[in-house]
């Protein structure tokens, strides 16, 4: 007899589906129909810029400590993560009750809206947010509610005080945004935050701070608001994406509850080690931010001058945009380039392109040149 999995499963699943990732190297050489030598001989000249990572590797101290914490690896991880936590916690000026760490940052966003909205709760965040805060609401048995931008990049942020009710728990804003690198000010946020009613939630999802320290008050210090989350990552910046350590900052007693959702031993002992590594190595990271952002310039200017530029980036990303798009993405694969479509976002003619090293930039646009009709 079949069985019907899906009508077994909760209610929500029906209207779930996978999150999907940056295509991975080795994925799209098989998709080119390439067997195993030749995946393995074309990868080392194939550039991904497609899921926002460092493009330089991981920093020196954190890789020596990689290497230090792996012969402990048939021990179990600090649950806690205490040293993390106390390194975060003199790094921002907070106590260290005030930080939850994660398997990433994903993990924090998910945990959070697990623990706050549930069947006949809302969840509002914008209609071209990170893809995750839909996802982790649908999961929840919440309903999402996803307000359209401002113009077409920018978190409407009236729009969405608009969106709140008396069913409204979470609220869910990205900024930089991804996927659009739009930025928002903080005393735009602190106008928002002073109309919300001090209840409900909000996570201010900063994967991206590091590209934008010069241009934005710090965050932590400067918005408040009773339910006030800050989240941010290893993954970016820091070059962990590998391992998965994102942070959530907020109340204490707010992150109490969210930590009985919490599993045990949640980020693993390389990880934890890695990541306190990369904070004692700050002069590192913010090299490769300011090589990142120099980087992004250049791809900006090459295309404004194809008038093919969506709009100005504060993240490590700029945004492609051209009627052929789809057309323009299966052409640089075969050239040897991944980027990101961005059309599961609703933007069929814009793709997403992550900045590489110079090296890494001059093929995508030396591919790009060769593709474009």
């Amino acid at each position: 007899m079949s069985i019907d999995w899906l009508k077994q499963a909760v209610s929500q699943s029906e209207k779930l589906y996978p999150y999907i990732p940056g295509k991975p190297i080795s994925q799209m050489l098989r998709e080119l129909g390439l067997d195993d030598s030749e995946v393995e001989k074309r990868a080392a000249s194939t550039v991904k810029l497609a899921s926002n990572e460092n493009p330089y590797g991981v920093s020196p101290k954190a890789l020596k400590a990689i290497q230090q914490t792996a012969i402990e690896a048939h021990r179990y991880p600090d649950g806690d993560c205490f040293e993390l936590k106390q390194a975060l916690a003199k790094k921002h000026g907070i106590h260290a009750e005030q930080l939850l760490i994660g398997n990433g940052s994903n993990e924090v966003l998910e945990l959070i809206i697990r623990t706050f909205a549930g069947v006949g709760d809302e969840v509002v965040y914008s209609q071209r947010g990170f893809i995750v805060y839909a996802l982790a609401t649908t999961a929840a048995g919440a309903t999402g509610v996803a307000v359209p931008e401002s113009d077409g990049f920018t978190h409407d942020l009236n729009a969405m005080l608009g969106a709140v009710n008396e069913s409204t728990k979470v609220v869910c804003i990205a900024n930089p945004n991804n996927p659009t690198g739009a930025l928002l000010q903080t005393s735009a946020l602190q106008i928002f935050l002073d109309k919300l009613p001090s209840h409900i939630v909000v996570i201010i999802d900063e994967a991206y701070v590091e590209y934008v320290q010069s241009e934005i008050e710090d965050s932590i210090f400067a918005l408040k608001h009773a339910g006030l989350i800050i989240s941010r990552t290893f993954s970016k910046a820091f070059g962990l994406a590998g391992l998965r350590v994102g942070y959530a900052v907020a109340n204490q007693d707010l992150l109490a509850v969210v930590n009985r959702f919490r599993e045990p031993f949640n980020v693993n002992s390389i990880a934890q080690a890695a990541a306190l590594a990369a904070l004692h190595d700050e002069d590192w990271v913010m090299d490769k931010v300011a090589q990142c952002k120099a980087e992004r310039v250049r791809l900006e200017a090459a295309f404004s001058d194809l008038n093919c530029l969506a709009i100005s980036s504060f993240a490590n990303f700029v945004l492609f945009q051209h009627e052929n798009s789809t057309e323009i993405v299966k052409k640089l694969e075969q050239e040897g380039v991944i980027v990101r479509p961005l059309a599961p976002y609703g933007m069929p003619d814009v793709l997403r392109v992550s900045v590489g090293t110079r090296t890494e930039n001059d093929a995508f646009l030396a591919a790009l040149s060769k593709v474009l009709p």
